[in-house]
């Protein structure tokens, strides 16, 4: 059974920092490309951050320089640091494990990040 679950979520002040973690487990972790996704109140879902199975790394151009995208296959684990957080990130973040081009796309349930003023 495919699970990914994310913790660290919160309520932080803007410019602080925040760390997500998505643990998976039901598949081969290091063969899948990991990704965050965010989706703010009333906006769509968007894509924040991914990472390959090479470790290579992608950055939506409202994060770049503030986040990273990191990976344990060690420890079937996705992280996302936030760091210099604006009251415009808060979202619920879901963790994501794809393999698309093989027809795989798994999702976990998310995490609230709120960031006050």
């Amino acid at each position: 059974q495919v699970q990914l679950v994310e913790s660290g979520g919160g309520l932080v002040q803007a410019g602080g920092p925040l760390r997500l973690s998505c643990a998976a487990s039901g598949f081969i972790f290091s063969a899948y490309q990991l990704a965050w996704y965010r989706r703010a109140p009333g906006k769509q879902r968007e894509l924040v951050a991914e990472i390959t199975s090479g470790g290579s790394t992608n950055y939506a151009d409202f994060v770049k320089g503030r986040f990273t995208i990191s990976r344990d296959n060690a420890k079937n684990t996705v992280y996302l640091q936030m760091n210099g957080l604006k009251p415009e990130d808060t979202a619920v973040y879901y963790c994501n494990a794809n393999r698309r081009n093989f027809g795989f796309d798994y999702w976990g349930q998310g995490t609230q990040v709120t960031v006050s003023s």
